[in-house]
């Protein structure tokens, strides 16, 4: 049933206060900018919505926390808590901004017409790991505004320390489930070992999300690491068919997208129990974004008025807006609505650069149609990944984590970095349609002798694995890494779509691509997956796994390969991979090949050691 709140005789001046507190609690309020009246919410105008007589009031038992709960961005004193609580799993349409229309009192039926939906109370706390104990709590109003999510920060907390955290309907016991989160270490300790789960690429119409749910149940890493593509912005169909079934444009659709996402039960999974750091890359807005366009939305009169009629600008601001308010993200600068780049100083150990190469100032990309204009300019000085001020923070990030005795430099790209050579070329969205921009990264580790640098990448919907090389200006041995200034790892996809056919012609291409690239040590598109990062002072590891299968939930995970760089060494240890890999192609090595084959008696899979069979890694 739905109630009626009637604000009769009580003081709203002694009211709005703490309202507007409890408002201001949920950190969604202030996204994209509580600064600019057009890119977020005007939290008087909510809070003074909020006390209007006859605003419909629900009921805790009509409430549920309908995706879940998850957390992310840890500091050592503090880590930023999500959840969703809502009557309805849809997302909201009304988006009410203002003031709203005055109720009408209905006499015969005893409601308001025209009423608002009240604000809806919840509480949250953070317990300590396997007890009852409360360490921090907290209150936070939601709204249909904020598409009835819940961000908030829990601090207070211990530095490097496991938790429980849970969200609570106020005055009820309808309660969300119990998630687990870490938060980090303090800046400038000793840490004897850090974890991530790294991953990137997940297309819901293409595929289970499995490669969470397997790094989730195995529970090893401390912190997942997102590198984008986390929504995909399509219209694709299939029996995982995307919500809404078209191309995104509206806050809505962005809105109703990231919900579909979140009701996938490993993503449910790994969001409750870990920790994440996210970055977007292209497709959580639209696919080859840049500063002023996208592929499938230039900044052109034809382009609003055939797709979508909508500016670039507005669509953008509206993925923006949806991101920040279904992820477990922490905008570290109100004045700019776009910034995720941030850094994360964890120990003495190591520092976490998080990028964002794709939509804050990025020059323009290939479009589909512009690849001969891209090729003439690819080398132009001018052209940024980046913009001119997230480059320079960039540098100045490596410098300082050098300066400050951080063993690595852990770089979180969208892109592959490595000078990829393809048989059509060179491609013009990733660094190489912009190589100055990678020349004067390559300049400034060099030139400031940083080392242990390692870049991660996701995008390519395929595994790489190169050391990193200023190739033409620096001389490099591929057989021993001498010359190498830090290391890439590239992986595949969660879901999207790699190489189609047999496992054979997939390794003949992965060895064309090694052989064709100097830097390039190993590569393999077959499989879905992630990779798992273990860093000690002493050297780094990076664990390859994969799946032949995305077509439905499993738990296949098989080992592909396994890689260490040295912290006195900068680049792959000799021989790369222990000299043999599970999967791809490896240069100056072996590979021993572990399969799944079908069982069409029982319909279960067998691993086998055969190498022509044919699954298709996107369905």
């Amino acid at each position: 049933m739905k109630l009626t709140l009637a604000v009769l005789g009580l003081a709203t001046e002694f009211l709005a206060p703490l309202v507007a507190a409890s408002f201001n609690g949920n950190l969604n309020y202030a996204s994209p900018s509580r600064r600019h009246s057009g890119l977020g919410i005007d939290v008087p105008h909510v809070s003074r919505r909020s006390l209007k007589r006859g605003n419909v009031v629900y009921a805790a038992e009509e409430l549920n926390f309908t995706h879940g709960v998850a957390s992310g961005d840890p500091y050592p004193n503090s880590v930023i808590l999500w959840t969703r609580v809502a009557p309805s799993l849809e997302s909201d349409t009304s988006n009410i901004t203002v003031e709203g229309p005055v109720p009408l009192y209905n006499h015969d039926t005893q409601t308001y017409i025209n009423a608002d939906p009240s604000p809806i109370c919840v509480e949250w706390k953070v317990l300590a790991n396997g007890s009852e104990d409360v360490v921090s709590s907290g209150e936070a109003y939601t709204t249909s505004d904020i598409d009835y999510t819940i961000k908030v920060e829990a601090t207070g907390l211990q530095p490097f320390t496991t938790y429980n955290y849970q969200f609570t309907v106020c005055g009820s016991n309808n309660t969300s489930p119990v998630g687990r989160t870490k938060t980090a270490p303090e800046t400038d300790v000793d840490v004897p070992e850090l974890k991530f789960a790294v991953f990137s690429c997940s297309n819901y119409p293409n595929g289970y999300f499995n490669a969470y749910g397997n790094a989730a149940r195995k529970d090893e890493q401390d912190y997942f690491i997102h590198l984008g593509d986390y929504i995909y912005e399509g219209s694709a169909g299939g029996e995982r068919a995307h919500d809404p079934p078209k191309y995104l444009f509206s806050l809505h659709d962005y809105r109703t997208r990231h919900g579909q996402y979140r009701t996938d039960p490993d993503l449910r999974l790994a969001s409750q129990n870990f920790a994440w750091i996210s970055t977007w890359d292209d497709h959580e807005v639209s696919d080859n974004g840049y500063r002023d366009g996208a592929s499938a939305l230039n900044n052109t009169e034809e382009s609003f008025l055939n797709d979508g009629r909508v500016s670039v600008d507005q669509r953008k601001m509206n993925a923006v807006r949806a991101y920040f308010e279904w992820m477990p993200i922490r905008q570290v600068d109100l004045d700019d609505n776009l910034r995720v780049w941030r850094n994360f100083q964890m120990g003495n150990l190591l520092d976490l650069i998080v990028l964002d190469t794709r939509n804050y100032d990025r020059s323009i990309t290939s479009l589909n149609w512009n690849d001969d204009y891209i090729d003439l300019i690819r080398n132009d000085a001018s052209r940024s990944l980046m913009g001119s001020h997230q480059e320079h923070w960039f540098y100045n990030q490596l410098s300082n984590s050098s300066e400050r005795g951080a063993t690595w430099r852990i770089i979180g790209n969208q892109i592959v970095f490595s000078y990829i050579t393809e048989s059509y070329g060179l491609s013009g969205d990733n660094w190489n349609g912009y190589i100055a921009n990678r020349n004067r990264t390559l300049k400034h580790l060099y030139d400031n002798n940083i080392t242990n640098t390692i870049f991660l990448a996701g995008d390519s919907h395929q595994n790489w694995v190169s050391d990193l090389v200023w190739l033409d200006e620096k001389s490099y041995d591929p057989e021993t890494g001498e010359g190498s200034v830090g290391v890439e790892f590239a992986g595949t996809a969660v879901s999207s779509t790699g190489y189609n056919g047999l496992i054979a012609p997939a390794r003949a291409e992965a060895q064309n691509r090694v052989g064709n690239n100097t830097e390039l040590q190993w590569q393999d598109g077959y499989y879905r997956g992630y990779f798992l990062l273990s860093v000690t002072p002493e050297k780094l590891e990076a664990r390859y796994y994969g799946s032949p299968s995305v077509a439905s939930r499993n738990s296949w995970d098989l080992p592909l390969a396994n890689f260490t760089v040295l912290a006195s060494e900068g680049r792959l240890s000799r021989p790369v991979a222990g000299g043999s890999v599970e999967a791809g192609y490896l240069r100056g090595g072996k590979t021993n090949p572990t399969n799944l084959t079908l069982n069409t008696d029982t319909f279960e899979w067998d691993i086998v050691g055969y190498d022509q069979m044919y699954i298709d890694t996107s369905k």
